[in-house]
């Protein structure tokens, strides 16, 4: 099977899925080399659009992803990567999902989940790289 990596100018959109909940945990992008190398390492890696660069899951906060399965969706320009989360949380926020809010109609923003862990602990007091379009010291696990 061929991956439509043109569609996403060179990059797959990756959810990542705790294989034991199915709880949704991160949403991240791959590019060719990054794919490659989740497969044969069976860790997450994903390529940071704000760095342009590979990172691993993990790589700074110690909470990697061990890659189970990975699915590919129907127009194959997708992927779901199922994992078994070790550590106490995926987001750089310190939660166990990067998907802690909820959003009412009325446009009302509510943290859904208590902190699974104190980011200035795991990061320091430069926090972690910043992903794009947020200032530094709140970036990527």
């Amino acid at each position: 099977m061929e991956l439509d990596f043109e569609k996403g100018g060179g990059l797959l959109p990756a959810i990542v899925q705790d294989r034991g909940s199915g709880e949704v945990l991160m949403l991240g992008y791959m590019n060719r080399t990054a794919l490659d190398a989740t497969l044969e390492t069976g860790r997450t890696t994903f390529f940071s659009r704000s760095r342009n660069q590979l990172w691993v899951k993990g790589e700074s906060s110690g909470h990697t992803l061990e890659v189970r399965e990975v699915l590919v969706d129907c127009d194959a320009d997708t992927i779901l990567v199922r994992v078994e989360p070790r550590g106490p949380g995926v987001c750089h926020e310190g939660y166990r999902s990067c998907f802690y809010r909820t959003l009412a109609a009325d446009g009302a923003v509510t943290e859904t989940q208590p902190r699974s862990f104190d980011p200035a602990v795991v990061y320091g007091s430069q926090g972690a790289p910043a992903p794009r379009g947020q200032a530094a010291g709140r970036g990527a696990a």
